[in-house]
């Protein structure tokens, strides 16, 4: 795999500050689904920079899910080990915050490792690595996968084999993660959306995760042809949506390959204007998938360049406003806690 520069947008705290909002609904439950911690050249964000967006953001934040960004990995030993760190380091920040010294939030309760699968059969030995380095915490795996023709589409700083979901041996590694009960979270541009079909079609017993969307691109090539687009990303997500061991994340967008502006402006968006560019995307999955397969997540501190953390959760409150209780629940909180296997507080369904 080739490693690039990273192509996130940096995070201006001075800029996020010019924009303040009170949290809506302080009081829903939310499982943050997709967050990174990381501490490289493009930035730094970790345990502190994560207790401090929840915190100030009012928003009742009660797990989160930490999701694999090659933070932290092993500087020695094989290779296919090499992974193995930053599950170890994901499962030391979900101690301290399940000490309750970093308040009410669970972070990092549920981890999703980076564990090589296209060792195929051979990556159990890391899996099962990872699980006794995190105490059951680990959930599910995933690989850079999100590869593009256009080298204007970059999301990522490792550009993988343009066919690796297709290969043999990925999809041996992808079917051993049944073995151990874990899922496969993939982020992948739309238009991998149809390969990622395959995959998902032929390892019907491992729960597949789309992130992000689905990754609707809107640079490059698509972005002269934002309508073609959104209708090829649709029909795509409509297969997928038609194969029961699929969910969704709703987020990701504050990602400069979806095509939006908003981190160009004098001032960061208002969870209104970002409600009203979003609810399209989030409109469509959860008419694809329904609520009990969609899940909001935050993707900090990537989006973080972008939109604020108290703004991100008060669009995505304005968009659901009008859908009903079960289905607030499942966006906001079951759904990840289903997929993650969490338990919430004071839920008993």
């Amino acid at each position: 795999m080739q490693i690039v520069h990273a192509p996130h947008l940096p995070v201006r705290d001075d800029w996020l500050a010019l924009r303040e909002e009170a949290a809506l609904q302080p009081d829903l439950p939310i499982v943050d689904a997709h967050h990174h911690l990381w501490d490289r050249q493009s930035g730094h964000y970790l345990a502190d920079e994560l207790r401090r967006d929840i915190e100030s953001s009012g928003h009742r934040i009660v797990s989160t899910v930490y999701v694999q960004c090659r933070s932290m990995l092993r500087a020695s030993g094989p290779e296919a080990m090499k992974p193995v760190g930053e599950a170890e380091f994901a499962n030391g920040v979900a101690a301290m915050f399940a000490s309750g010294t970093y308040g009410p939030t669970h972070a990092c309760e549920a981890i999703v490792g980076g564990a090589d699968l296209s060792l195929g059969e051979d990556v159990a030995p890391v899996v099962e690595a990872m699980l006794a380095a995190t105490g059951g915490r680990l959930r599910g795996m995933r690989n850079p996968l999100a590869w593009h023709a256009s080298d204007a589409v970059r999301s990522s700083p490792v550009v993988p084999p343009s066919d690796l979901m297709e290969r043999k041996s990925f999809r041996a590694g992808v079917k051993t993660l049944a073995r151990y009960g874990l899922v496969l979270d993939v982020w992948v541009y739309h238009t991998q959306l149809d390969a990622l079909y395959a995959l998902a079609a032929s390892t019907p017993e491992v729960t597949i995760v789309i992130d992000h969307f689905g990754g609707l691109v809107g640079l490059g090539p698509h972005a002269s042809q934002r309508d073609e687009t959104r209708a090829a990303w649709a029909a795509s997500l409509r297969r997928l949506a038609s194969l029961p061991n699929t969910r969704i994340k709703l987020g990701g967008a504050g990602m400069s390959v979806f095509g939006f502006d908003f981190a160009t402006q004098a001032l960061p968006p208002s969870s209104e204007t970002l409600a009203q560019a979003w609810a399209p995307l989030v409109e469509t999955c959860v008419d694809l998938f329904g609520a009990q397969r969609c899940m909001f997540e935050s993707n900090f501190p990537v989006d973080k360049g972008m939109v604020g953390y108290t703004a991100l959760w008060n669009a995505f409150k304005r968009i659901a406003s009008g859908v009903s209780p079960d289905e607030r629940a499942a966006l906001f909180s079951r759904t990840a806690a289903r997929t993650y296997g969490l338990d919430l507080p004071g839920d008993n369904t």
